[in-house]
């Protein structure tokens, strides 16, 4: 009893303390250089895990875990999308425990959305190195809640993600647990990157389950499955699990709902339930190329100028100091649905040299209806376009008063105009092909008693809309346009209600919306010449 006193960590029988020296058998020898080589086989046959249902097991990997385990060897940065309750965190745990028991002087840090979830997944390596046989334990020089300190010098620290949780430290394998799901993740990774980047052989390991699109955990496993970083993606879907097929799938749908399921076990990035604009919408936007870019790439056209057809142009205005963006949406009201066609973007335009801009692109749409966001600097693009540069075609809140030119965007003209947008988009009568336009919508989520562009995003081209939804809802719309906006949306269906059948297509106007032959060509090279 007294050897085993002394050869233990403050009295812990199941860990070994440090300095202690082991006599290996040849059997041992040969184990500890095959669990040293292979994680796989190390985790099968010597980790134990806790289950609901038999208590402490041994650790059976599932073959998707096994594949993860080479996955994450393989990878310098591997990226993991999974579904809920796939077990990714206690394999993540594993891997961990594994990577500091065979490799020396490593820093290993776990850090998770909440400084108890790092903490419980650092209780969980604990639990497996107690019951590790000694042979294979290094020795413990320090063990607590917050980290584990080996005779390897290799160290495992857990905290929550903030920007100051690891800095200063050299880690070697960085591992981000839900990490969809951390606020202000966008700073965290800013701040945090260097720390592991420093290195050759570091390692990061990120794992979370999907939380909507536009936060950073979601750019990551974009950049990753379209081979822009050096991420390497790894998804694990609902029916990796063993005993989950398509009778699971039928009943946890009925005990919960579709979009439900899609949200916890279906890897879709899209319904987290909070955004204005519904979920099945979201997932039905398509992106295309544009047509032509212009302005050093700041203006994207999705369609020419069409001659004969009225157009919109929305104008949210920034402070042109390198963070929000000045923005302008140019719509087609003359088609149905009504159709995004161009799109400016720049967070460094000056105020005083946006009306130009403008201008510009207004006449080059048939002296499009404008319609600026006359908040702060708004105003000096206001009297720049209508006062200075005698743009004629501006929306005038008051022809009295010489400071209602544009729209004051307070909060009832805010609520307004998200509901507006959002029964104009959900019953599709606005077709959004921009790509930074759909992101910017699919993270405007609700804040208090508003919506707003989620951390880490903007919400600029969202505010074009939200601007386009407040003005086409207007008595003056309906006046200037003779286009009922409402009997627009709802007219099909209640003619479908009266006729017991559902209404299919739209209405051809007969007006021409395509270009005639080289005219547009010949506009823009008039444009270039401004």
């Amino acid at each position: 009893m007294l050897n085993q006193r002394n050869d233990t960590y403050l009295g812990n029988i199941n860990v070994k303390r440090d300095g202690v020296q082991h006599n290996f058998t040849e059997e041992e020898v040969k184990e500890y250089v095959r669990c040293s080589k292979d994680p796989v086989y190390f985790c099968k046959k010597y980790l134990k895990v806790i289950s609901l249902d038999e208590g402490l097991v041994p650790f059976d990997l599932y073959p998707y875990q096994e594949k993860m385990f080479e996955h994450f060897n393989n990878n310098r940065f591997s990226i993991v999308l999974a579904c809920r309750q796939s077990g990714k965190s206690i394999s993540s745990v594993g891997y961990i425990l594994w990577y500091a028991c065979f490799h020396s002087e490593k820093t290993i840090a776990i850090l998770a959305n909440k400084g108890a979830t790092a903490r419980e997944m650092l209780s969980r390596v604990t639990l497996m190195l107690e019951n590790l046989p000694f042979f294979l334990q290094t020795g413990c020089k320090a063990l607590n809640k917050g980290s584990i300190e080996f005779s390897n010098n290799s160290r495992i620290i857990a905290s929550a993600t903030s920007g100051s949780s690891i800095r200063g430290m050299s880690v070697n394998l960085l591992f981000l647990d839900e990490f969809a799901f951390v606020e202000r993740a966008n700073e965290f990774y800013t701040s945090t990157y260097p720390v592991v980047s420093a290195g050759k052989d570091t390692k990061v390991i990120i794992t979370s389950t999907a939380n909507g699109i536009g936060n950073t955990y979601h750019k990551i496993w974009e950049g990753a499955v379209q081979k822009t970083n050096e991420f390497i993606p790894f998804t694990v879907n609902w029916h990796d699990v063993p005993g989950r097929d398509e009778e699971w799938k039928r009943q946890t749908i009925a005990n919960t709902s579709k979009l439900q399921f899609d949200q916890e076990f279906g890897n879709t990035f899209f319904g987290t339930g909070d955004t204005l604009i519904n979920a099945e919408t979201l997932l039905s936007f398509r992106a295309k190329p544009p047509k032509r870019y212009a302005e050093g790439g700041d203006l994207l056209v999705y369609e020419e100028p069409v001659n004969g057809h009225e157009y919109i142009m929305t104008v949210d205005v920034a402070k042109g100091r390198g963070q929000d963006f000045s923005t302008f949406t140019v719509i087609d009201i003359s088609k149905r649905p009504f159709s995004q066609v161009a799109v400016y973007r720049n967070n460094n335009i000056s105020p005083f040299l946006f009306p130009t801009l403008i201008y510009k692109y207004g006449k080059l749409y048939n002296d499009a209806y404008v319609v600026v966001e006359s908040n702060d600097q708004g105003t000096v693009v206001c009297n720049g376009l209508y006062q200075d540069m005698e743009y004629d075609n501006i929306h005038l809140e008051s022809v009295i008063k010489a400071d209602r030119i544009g729209i004051e965007m307070n909060r009832k003209v805010k609520r307004l105009g998200c509901t507006a947008i959002k029964d104009i988009l959900e019953h599709k009568k606005l077709e959004i092909v921009d790509e930074n336009t759909i992101l910017e919508i699919s993270t405007f989520t609700s804040r208090k008693n508003s919506y707003a562009a989620s951390d880490g995003n903007h919400d600029d081209l969202m505010m074009n809309l939200v601007m386009f939804g407040y003005f086409v809802s207007t008595q003056y719309f309906s006046d200037m346009t003779d286009i009922n906006l409402k009997e627009m949306m709802f007219a099909k269906r209640m003619k479908a209600i009266e006729d017991d059948i559902p209404a299919v297509g739209f209405i051809d106007d007969g007006l021409d919306d395509t270009p005639q032959g080289e005219k547009p060509n010949s506009i823009w090279q008039t444009v270039d010449e401004w």
